[in-house]
């Protein structure tokens, strides 16, 4: 799902169809700069990559002509839509329909360009319609590129300012803090709550590695990938104190940074969006919850917290719902 990084800049993964017509898609990481006009994408995340390290590819905003649904043109390729981009197209694939969606709506947005209106000093003596003159009706016009070539268009919408011009409504400011998330779907086994891939923190180079995790109801482990059957490591729940957004996610200059506070280490894990991140939060932290279940003492779980700040858990009166608090005795918020 694209989220909006540090940089004020729409950020996530895509699957490419980089050679055309090839059929082969592979997984890279896209940002869009309106700033710098440009749709870059990378093996992963700059973030996770050596430093100095190129782009797999970039287009120009302005070679790109129309971004839009491309189920007819590829119905095997699920989610896919197409970027127009002079004489190729480039076909990629989203998430879901969700995800595929918001992509184009934002990449459709990134590449409109308005021609500003011309000052009463300068009229236009090519098109009569326009006229600097205070009482008489002027037209805005829209330049799309469409194969390098600019394509010119009166734009629809108007409204009359103090003069009784007609001018162009601005709508191209898009909205960056609320985009849509999307619920991926559960892995087919049954006792495995979430899995999916992060990057994490080495504990002793301190790199960052992409590593396939998977937290079941007793344990939190993770893979080299998902094609392997036995894990790096594996966290038993029941050390683990408390899971949260980290608070040292500027310091770092990572984006979707959590932690996994255990009795021995913390663990810093890196997730590829927003949504992702806190799904993961509320994912081990309902498991720890349900792990450690009802049975415990108010004094007890007092003690508990006083001794290592455990998530507490705190029912509600309906249904048997219960919720999670994540507990951090004395210290400041």
């Amino acid at each position: 799902m694209p989220y909006v990084d540090r940089q004020n800049r729409i950020c996530g993964f895509l699957d490419i169809e980089e050679n055309e017509n090839s059929g082969k898609f592979l997984r890279r990481y896209f940002i869009l700069d309106t700033r710098e006009d440009s749709f870059v994408w990378y093996m992963d995340n700059p973030q996770n990559l050596p430093s100095g390290s190129s782009r797999v590819g970039a287009i120009k905003l302005t070679y790109i002509s129309k971004v839009s649904d491309a189920t007819k043109l590829r119905p095997k390729a699920e989610f896919c839509f197409v970027m127009n981009a002079g004489m190729r197209k480039y076909f990629l694939q989203a998430n879901d329909q969700q995800d595929l969606v918001e992509w184009v709506n934002v990449l459709n947005k990134a590449i409109k360009i308005t021609v500003p209106k011309q000052s009463d000093s300068q009229p236009s003596s090519d098109n009569p319609s326009r006229q600097g003159e205070c009482g008489k009706k002027q037209v805005s016009y829209r330049t799309d590129i469409v194969g390098g070539v600019p394509i010119i268009t009166p734009t629809q919408k108007e409204e009359v300012n103090e003069c009784g011009e007609s001018i162009e409504r601005n709508n191209l400011k898009r909205s960056q803090s609320h985009l849509p998330s999307f619920t991926p779907k559960p892995p087919p086994d049954s006792a495995v709550i979430k899995a999916g891939y992060c990057v994490k923190q080495g504990a002793v180079m301190k790199n960052w590695k992409r590593r396939y995790f998977q937290l079941d109801e007793n344990t939190i482990g993770y893979f080299k990938s998902e094609l392997e059957k036995e894990p790096l490591r594996v966290i038993p729940l029941k050390e683990v104190h408390k899971v949260q957004e980290c608070k040292q996610s500027d310091i770092m200059m990572r984006d979707n940074l959590f932690e996994i506070v255990t009795t021995s280490r913390t663990f810093y894990v890196q997730a590829d969006s927003p949504e992702e991140m806190h799904s993961w939060i509320k994912a081990v932290s309902g498991a720890i919850v349900a792990q450690r279940g009802p049975g415990r003492s108010a004094a007890a779980m007092r003690q508990a917290r006083r001794l290592s700040n455990p998530c507490i858990q705190r029912y509600t009166s309906r249904a048997g719902e219960c919720s999670t608090y994540v507990g951090h005795a004395n210290v400041p918020s």
